[in-house]
């Protein structure tokens, strides 16, 4: 992977994100060119270019709803990883036409600016959420994946190779459930959760960056790609969480009750990664799932082969209540290995940035 990355030029959309942030970092090792990041959050920017004050970084306040701004920064570039994009669902359905603006018009903007550019690869980050999505946000992704998937069959005389990469819940991200966990046990509880029948597909933040980049590697055009992860319930997580914190902030663990509240209004019982209609087109690889397009007839000239493919045939879709979940011992585990708990605190208490 490194000398794949190592000598070219990258632009990275939403990089002040926490995939994006984490997207950075492993990049850096790779010895790029030229990074080019792009952001609207000026504290986080800021904090960014401090940190990587003198290794190829490159930071810009910009929009990708600015499809100018886009296009000068595509000159010259070798790959563009675009991760901007509205993600939370309950604030999308209050803003709906905002996040048409973002996230659709958005992916269609960086595409003109990819194939204005000539950029050799556009890789958009997409969400469980766009599988048989009932919600706002969900449908832009899925809206959003299909522009990137067509812009491969419609390329007009430009090489660039677009492909969509789909992934679940990110533990410690702004947007999972893991700082708002922490929130209640640091507070003496309730923990709160919704549903108790709840499934979850999860990942932690270097996971999700590093399926960002190998699909990179790989990509053919058209194709979207569904890492493997594990599943937990969330009930088994929630208690998971309280053993390993409800002691560092002064509590037993019997003394963290947890309450279910109901369901919000958009969310499902499980996640979906791969859809029923999606299986008969898709291929199991090592590490991950292939989503190929459907329709095949615009992409002959594309060759949909893979190195480390195991099944050229999946048997049923991708659904978090259908595979067996994580308990609450391999989630403490898990936590532990990969520092999920730490990072968060280092990010929203002991860090800058």
């Amino acid at each position: 992977m490194k000398d794949f990355y190592k000598g070219k030029n990258i632009l990275l959309t939403g990089a002040a994100g926490t995939v994006g942030r984490e997207l950075v970092r492993q990049l850096i090792a790779f010895g790029p060119s030229e990074l080019r990041l792009m952001d609207n959050n000026e504290t986080e920017m800021f904090f960014l270019m401090e940190e990587y004050r003198n290794d190829h970084v490159f930071c810009f306040l910009g929009d990708i709803r600015d499809r100018d701004k886009l296009e000068k920064l595509s000159k010259d570039v070798d790959i563009i990883i675009h991760s901007a994009a509205f993600k939370h669902v309950y604030l999308s359905e209050y803003n709906p036409f905002d996040v048409v603006q973002t996230n659709i018009i958005g992916v269609e903007n960086i595409i003109r600016a990819a194939t204005s550019g000539n950029v050799k690869l556009l890789l958009f980050t997409s969400s469980d959420k766009a599988v048989n999505p009932t919600n706002v946000m969900g449908t832009s992704k899925l809206m959003g994946e299909r522009l990137i998937t067509a812009a491969s069959a419609v390329r007009n005389n430009s090489n660039t190779i677009f492909s969509s990469t789909r992934f679940g819940n990110v533990l410690g991200s702004r947007g999972s459930v893991v700082p708002l966990f922490m929130k209640q046990i640091r507070k003496g509880g309730p923990v709160t959760i919704t549903d108790k029948r709840m499934t979850r597909f999860v990942m932690t933040i270097e996971e999700a960056a590093r399926l960002v980049l190998q699909s990179v590697l790989i990509a053919k055009g058209g194709e979207v790609f569904i890492t493997k992860m594990p599943v937990v319930r969330i009930p088994d997580l929630a208690e998971a969480m309280i053993k390993l914190l409800a002691p560092k902030y002064g509590y037993k663990p019997a003394d963290i009750k947890t309450v279910e509240i109901g369901m919000k209004a958009g969310e499902k019982l499980y996640e979906e990664l791969m859809s029923d209609q999606e299986v008969p087109r898709s291929m199991e690889l090592k590490d991950m799932f292939v989503v190929t397009p459907a329709f095949k007839a615009l992409f002959q000239s594309i060759k949909h082969e893979y190195p480390d493919t195991v099944s050229n045939k999946i048997e049923r879709s991708y659904i978090s209540e259908n595979e067996t979940p994580l308990n609450v011992y391999e989630i403490e585990k898990y936590l532990i290995e990969n520092r999920v708990i730490e990072k968060v605190e280092e990010f929203s208490y002991g860090s800058s940035v």
